[in-house]
């Protein structure tokens, strides 16, 4: 058993993190002594490991007791999916890696880079990485099924479906002055379903899922800040209303 402060020294939190965990009923520790002092064991570990792993994806605390808080959470299959997307950053960063070499040549006049070169490793890639970690919200297996679809397409087809993609949320951006539950914004939203189709079919749960990464996840909603400050709290409620429609509440 390890008390808080031993187990913070050994997985490189504070104490007050662990604290904080517990008290959002993340990880309580294995038992509680007389004294009031938190000890924790080898379950307790793994789970604070499995979160650590999250976090490395930049899932927020409270979706990570959503997906930890499942009753059919298991922790191998939950590894074997860290490992995937580990695997994919390493993938990633590598390209960008040589990405960055041939600039610095490109430079020094060394080699001569085109304009697809100069982006290697910033496009498709990235877009196949958001849609892939925002399943993992549901289940490592419709992330894996999603990779072996996605990696099917051509390379044509994929530069269509990412144009399709940023149509949509260029086409949101206009008619944001209608608001979300405009017919305009509402038939966006009907596209936009079926877009995600390419990737994987969320249900209609899923689909409000998506939509609160969209502005909970930094990384969703710097792209989208890219093309409107308010994008992704506007696709949110667009979402919201739509799911609500379709469910007749």
């Amino acid at each position: 058993m390890l008390t808080v402060k031993q187990l913070a020294s050994a997985a490189g939190v504070t104490p007050r993190t662990l604290h904080h965990y517990d008290e959002i009923g993340l990880l309580k520790p294995s038992r509680v002594g007389a004294n009031g002092y938190r000890y924790y064991g080898e379950e307790a570990l793994l789970r604070l490991q499995q979160i650590l792993f999250y976090r490395e994806l930049d899932l927020p605390l409270e979706q990570i007791r959503r997906i930890m808080g499942r009753r059919d959470y298991d922790i191998l299959m939950a590894l074997e999916g860290h490992k995937e997307s580990l695997a994919r950053q390493v993938r990633r960063l590598n390209k960008l890696l040589i990405t960055v070499d041939n600039t610095i040549n490109h430079l020094k006049g060394k080699k001569i880079m085109n304009e697809k070169g100069l982006f290697e490793g910033f496009t498709e890639e990235e877009q196949e990485k958001y849609a892939l970690e925002a399943e993992q919200l549901y289940d490592p297996e419709t992330v894996r099924a999603s990779n072996r679809k996605w990696k099917a397409y051509s390379q044509t087809k994929k530069q269509q479906i990412l144009k399709e993609g940023k149509a949509i949320y260029t086409q949101m951006v206009g008619v944001m002055p209608q608001g979300a539950d405009s017919i305009e914004a509402q038939g966006i939203v009907e596209r936009w379903r079926k877009h995600m189709d390419h990737f994987w079919t969320p249900n209609l749960d899923q689909l409000v899922g998506l939509a609160e990464g969209y502005t909970n996840d930094p990384r969703f909603k710097a792209n989208f800040d890219k093309l409107h400050p308010n994008l992704a709290e506007f696709m949110r409620e667009a979402v919201k209303i739509y799911v609500a429609r379709k469910k007749g509440k």
